[in-house]
C-alpha cells in the first residue's frame, strides 16, 4: 500500500521517506510539511500519486522558496557561478537512484508554501480494469448513471470510524465504462467478445475507504443479472436503507489511481527529466514484454484446450465464462444467490 504502517516497512511512503532522508532532501517526515493526495491500499497501483513537502533547494528566491530567518547571503555562490542563477537540484534523478525499482518520481513543480497536495486537489480519477466475460455492459452503464452527483455512499464503502470518518457524502463528477483495448490474438472460438478488456473510469472530488471496489462489486452483480441496475439507486437512498447489506468487494489489483487534478494557478507546469523518463519507459517496456509473453502462453494453452474439447463433439456447454469475473470477486460464491436487500445488514 501507499501509507506508512507501524507493522511493516513494505509501503511506498516508507521507501519514499527513507530516500528523502538518505539524500538529505529533508531532515525528517515530521518537519517536512508533508501532504499526500490520497492513499492506495495494498495491491492497488497509482500512476500519478501526488505529494507536497518542503525540500532542500539551491535557489535563494522564487516560488515556494523558504528563506530561514537566520539566513545570511555571503555571496560565495554568486562568485562561483558568476551572474547566472544557481542550478536547481535534480530531484527526480537523485530520488530514483535510491528508490526501489517499482517506485518512481516522474516530475515535480514548485508551489506556494501554503499548497497542500491533499486539500488543494480538485479531483481524483480512478480506473478499474476487467474482462467482459459474460457481463452485460449496457446494464452496468445504466447502474453507473445513478452514481453521478453528490450522494451518501455509506452503502458503497468500508466504514472507517477509527479514523474519524462520519461524513459519507461524496461527489462523483463523471463515470465512464468503455472498452479500451481488444486482444487481437483472441480466437473467435473462445467466445468472441469474452476477452475484450474494459475500463471503468470514475472521477470525483474525494473518495471513501474502498468506495471504488464496492461500486465495482455491485456493478458486477448488475452485469451478471443477479441484481437490477436500480439496486444502485436504492442503496443510495440511505433513508430507506441506512445500513449496508453484506457483500464482498472486488479485487484490489485491477484498481489504479490514475490522475490527480489541480487548479492551474497552483500547478502551472510540471518539470521532467529526460533521462529519467527514458529510463522509466524502457523499464515499463521490459515489464510489458514479460507480462505479454506470459499472457500469450496462457492464451495458447486456453485456445488449444478449448479447440480440443470442441473437436471431441462433447455435449458440454462452453459458454459459461463466469470464472473470468469470479476471479475479481472476493469471498465465497454461494450456489444459490441471495438478493442484496434480503441479506443481513452491517
Amino acid at each position: 500500500g501507499f501509507a506508512a504502517q507501524e507493522d511493516t516497512n513494505h509501503t511506498v511512503e516508507w521507501a519514499l521517506f527513507e530516500a528523502l532522508v538518505k539524500t538529505r532532501l529533508i531532515r525528517s517526515r515530521q518537519t517536512s510539511n508533508y501532504h499526500r493526495c490520497g492513499r492506495t491500499d495494498k495491491g492497488v497501483s497509482a500512476f500519478s500519486q501526488t505529494i507536497s513537502l518542503d525540500v532542500r533547494t539551491n535557489l535563494k528566491a522564487g516560488k515556494g522558496v523558504i528563506t530561514p530567518d537566520d539566513y545570511v547571503d555571503d555571496g560565495r555562490d554568486d562568485e562561483t557561478n558568476g551572474d547566472s542563477e544557481p542550478q536547481e537540484i535534480n530531484y527526480i534523478m537523485i530520488l530514483n537512484n535510491v528508490l526501489p525499482e517499482n517506485i518512481r518520481v516522474i516530475c515535480w513543480t514548485p508551489v506556494e508554501t501554503d499548497f497542500s497536495a491533499r486539500f488543494d486537489c480538485k479531483s481524483r480519477s480512478y480506473k478499474y480494469l476487467f474482462p467482459k466475460g459474460g457481463l452485460d455492459v449496457e446494464r452496468m452503464r445504466i447502474g453507473c448513471n445513478y452514481l453521478l452527483g453528490e450522494h451518501d455512499f455509506r452503502n458503497f464503502c468500508k466504514m472507517d470510524v477509527n479514523n474519524g470518518v462520519v461524513n459519507y457524502r461524496r461527489n462523483i463528477l463523471s463515470i465512464d465504462l468503455q472498452r479500451y483495448s481488444c486482444d487481437a490474438n483472441c480466437d473467435i472460438s473462445l467466445g468472441d467478445e469474452t476477452y475484450w478488456m474494459y475500463a471503468l473510469t470514475i472521477t470525483g472530488t474525494a473518495f471513501i475507504w474502498h468506495q471504488i471496489r464496492c461500486i465495482v462489486a455491485l456493478l458486477f452483480l448488475v452485469g451478471q443479472h443477479r441484481e437490477e441496475p436500480e439496486i444502485i439507486q436504492q442503496l443510495l437512498d440511505v433513508d430507506k436503507h441506512p445500513n449496508k447489506p453484506q457483500y464482498c468487494m472486488s479485487a484490489d489489483f485491477p484498481l489504479i489511481l490514475f490522475d490527480c487534478s489541480y487548479d492551474e494557478k497552483d500547478v502551472k507546469e510540471w518539470i521532467y527529466d529526460t533521462k529519467a523518463s527514458d529510463q522509466l519507459i524502457k523499464h515499463l517496456q521490459s515489464l510489458w514484454t514479460k507480462q505479454m509473453v506470459k499472457t500469450d502462453v496462457t492464451k495458447l494453452m486456453l485456445n488449444s484446450l478449448t479447440n480440443d474439447f470442441k473437436s471431441r463433439n462433447t455435449s458440454e456447454d462452453l459458454s459459461d465464462n463466469s470464472s473470468l469475473i469470479d476471479t475479481l470477486c472476493m469471498g465465497v460464491r454461494h450456489k444459490v444467490y441471495k438478493p442484496l436487500l434480503e441479506r443481513p445488514k452491517v
